[in-house]
């Protein structure tokens, strides 16, 4: 069922609920929405309830007008001020890309909120990602000043979904993405690249699985090395995968974080 509230912070926030029992919380990419889990949805409500939203910046969720109405810690807080909304006190955390971002930050700042938690294609700190941050950086800053939004969400798209058998997937992600207002994409993308949690993440003591697609934007031993650093985390690596592993290898993606999520 698709719902809709407005926080205590005034934030209005879309969110797909669905199925029953231990709580999931699935936290979408940059300039997405939540049909990023349209090939898990189904499947993860045969054994759960899960909870996506749309977050703000995003979808159908409050557009704010002004970049400090944004940010990685800002939209954590959202997604604790939703889940008791929901009188929802424990829930696992299953973040993709900039999703994964917030899931690290709840579990720093709201530890006793997570249970397991998911980190899919991802880093714990954004503003240490060296010469690809700040490539991606000057790219994207350019392209959004010169271009605006749809030559942009052309190329992820494309970046994302390059073979022709994905043509169906790069059309939906570029549908989606292409929507985004420009100050909103541009607000969450700077704010995002200003974000880490630095020494925190060896704090974080939740088990947690790290999912790495084998040919994401940045290499599988970025995510072994953080993956060290926590004291309960282990890697799988998606084969065959490029940035958007919910979409490009679900098969794969679902069964490695079912069993996950129901027998470790």
């Amino acid at each position: 069922m698709i719902c809709k509230t407005e926080l205590k912070n005034r934030i209005s926030l879309e969110y797909l609920d669905q199925g029953e029992g231990e709580v999931v919380l699935l936290l979408h990419g940059l300039g997405s929405t939540k049909a990023d889990w349209d090939f898990q949805k189904d499947e993860l409500s045969k054994h759960f309830r899960i909870i996506a939203p749309d977050m703000r910046g995003h979808g159908n969720s409050s557009i704010p007008e002004n970049e400090e109405d944004y940010g990685v810690e800002q939209t954590a807080y959202d997604m604790k001020l939703l889940m008791d909304e929901l009188q929802i006190e424990k829930c696992h955390v299953v973040g993709f890309s900039m999703g994964g971002a917030l899931a690290f930050e709840l579990a720093v700042k709201y530890p006793n909120l997570i249970d397991k938690l998911i980190i899919v294609n991802t880093a714990p700190d954004f503003n240490n990602l060296g010469e690809f941050g700040e490539q991606m950086i000057a790219e994207r800053t350019h392209a959004l000043k010169t271009s605006g939004m749809k030559p942009l969400a052309e190329q992820v798209a494309t970046n994302m979904f390059p073979e022709d058998s994905q043509r169906h997937l790069k059309q939906a992600f570029y549908d989606r993405a292409s929507k985004n207002p420009v100050d909103a994409y541009y607000n969450s993308f700077v704010t995002l690249m200003k974000w880490g949690i630095g020494d925190k993440v060896s704090e974080i003591d939740n088990p947690a699985l790290v999912v790495a697609s084998d040919m994401d934007y940045t290499p599988v031993e970025l995510k072994q090395a953080y993956v060290d650093k926590m004291p309960n985390a282990r890697l799988e690596i998606i084969k065959d995968s490029r940035h958007g592993v919910t979409m490009d290898q679900p098969e794969q993606f679902n069964k490695a974080i079912l069993n996950f999520l129901k027998h470790e």
